[in-house]
């Protein structure tokens, strides 16, 4: 009697490589835009879509805040053309950021969902900014690594 884990088999190799690249076009982890902000290579907008008390009791360094529900065709055009948007909320218990990804899409703008959120960045061991300002890992960090 096979085991839970082979049970369904594995997709050929082709189906595979398909759905795990997909995957990379509309998600990103923390550790790869930690690293973007720590190294000054943050070429997208990072956006905690969480109320603003949420956000100010701590929120990822970089980010700038704005709900989901403010996300309209008037306030997006505020962001340069082709800006690439990296969503998040408090972490895999809550949709906000798939509700944002939605809206972002909806308006036609290239956005991916930060797995985790702010439950993986801390499960990563990094710093949350605190405060109104996006802050930066430099900051809370000390230096850039």
């Amino acid at each position: 009697m096979p085991s839970s884990v082979t049970q369904f088999p594995a997709a050929p190799s082709a189906e595979a490589l398909a759905h795990f690249e997909a995957r990379l076009g509309f998600e990103t982890d923390c550790w790869d835009v930690h690293h973007a902000l720590a190294t000054g290579q943050q070429d997208f907008v990072l956006l905690d879509v969480r109320s603003p008390a949420l956000y100010e009791s701590g929120h990822l360094p970089g980010a700038l805040n704005l709900p989901h529900g403010k996300m309209t065709e008037r306030r997006m055009a505020e962001f340069p053309a082709g800006s690439l948007f990296v969503v998040y909320c408090a972490g895999p218990h809550c949709n906000g950021a798939n509700k944002a990804a939605v809206r972002l899409a909806r308006l036609g703008l290239p956005v991916k969902e930060l797995i985790g959120g702010v439950t993986g960045w801390l499960d990563e061991g990094f710093a949350l900014a605190k405060g109104i300002e996006p802050g930066s890992v430099a900051e809370l960090e000390g230096a850039v690594v």
